[in-house]
């Protein structure tokens, strides 16, 4: 009996050790995320037309074979327009309550495994409408999202369309600590007046 709770002590033990062992060499530091959030989006990019620049008359290419736009100077944020919204009239001002349905593609699981796999509210209206007020930074409404999404709304009108491709740091921000990058496909909506 004594031998057997040895025997079974040591066995748990030694399953704790490899637990333990595997879990450190499993572990990343955060720069070893960064690179591979970097990968990720190159990957993804690399398959896409890609401006460094965006037109100077916001007179942006259309449609899915549209280049991707770095909307900034680090390259944390692409966009490609798929419909571009009345610029005209129907441009976002501050602090404005703007709805959005979405889809998202996380760019580091098709990294590691070369599947898509994607989530969001776009199909199923039975989920919980998302929305943001254009530029407030002071209402977590607004700043839960990150500051990539509302992005493409400097350029387009509120009914636009757009992928785009927004890294960790401009993402939602109760997943920057993961450092996974996202490409969404966005559609920006007003809310139905009275």
């Amino acid at each position: 009996m004594k031998i057997l709770k040895k025997l079974s002590a040591l066995t748990l033990a030694a399953l704790a050790s490899i637990a333990v062992l595997s879990s450190c060499s499993d572990s990343k530091s955060y720069a070893d995320r960064l690179m591979d959030e970097n990968k990720a989006v190159n990957l993804f990019l690399s398959n896409h037309r890609v401006e460094h620049q965006i037109p100077e008359d916001n007179n942006f290419e259309v449609g899915p074979d549209a280049p991707y736009y770095r909307l900034d100077d680090e390259g944390n944020i692409y966009m490609q327009v798929l419909r571009t919204g009345d610029r005209e009239n129907n441009m976002a001002t501050d602090d404005q309550l703007i709805y959005f349905r979405w889809t998202r593609y996380n760019l580091l699981y098709s990294y590691y495994y070369g599947e898509e796999y994607s989530e969001g509210n776009s199909e199923d209206m039975s989920m919980t409408p998302t929305y943001f007020r254009f530029n407030n930074t002071t209402n977590s409404s607004s700043t839960q999202w990150g500051t990539g999404i509302q992005m493409p709304l400097n350029y387009l009108g509120i009914d636009c369309e757009v992928n785009i491709v927004i890294k960790s740091q401009y993402g939602v921000t109760s997943e920057i600590a993961n450092v996974t990058p996202y490409m969404y496909n966005v559609r920006y909506f007003e809310p139905l007046s009275n």
